[in-house]
């Protein structure tokens, strides 16, 4: 069976960016998944799974990044943290409710 493979393009909405708080929430949710995920900026692409390369991105209010999933949950992988990203904004303020 071909692996499944998943792609898409956030841009970090909550006022705060990528700070280890929201990061370590991505990491949660990417965990909880079997699938392969990585994220990538411009510049660099890291292990979405590893608290330590997520932080290296340093993603502020604004960047877009690109999550890419490979495996069978790949599909709901990239779903909730698209959500996550995206709808809930880590549950931070974005700029206009500051």
């Amino acid at each position: 069976m071909d692996s499944v493979v998943c792609e898409i393009s956030v841009e970090i909405k909550n006022t705060d960016g990528l700070h280890m708080r929201p990061a370590m929430m991505f990491v949660d949710i990417a965990s909880q998944y079997v699938c392969d995920i990585t994220v990538s900026n411009d510049e660099t692409s890291v292990d979405g799974k590893s608290i330590m390369q997520i932080s290296v991105l340093a993603a502020t209010y604004g960047t877009k990044l690109k999550i890419r999933a490979e495996g069978i949950d790949s599909e709901k992988a990239i779903e909730s943290l698209r959500e996550l990203v995206e709808d809930k904004m880590f549950d931070e303020p974005g700029p206009e409710e500051k």
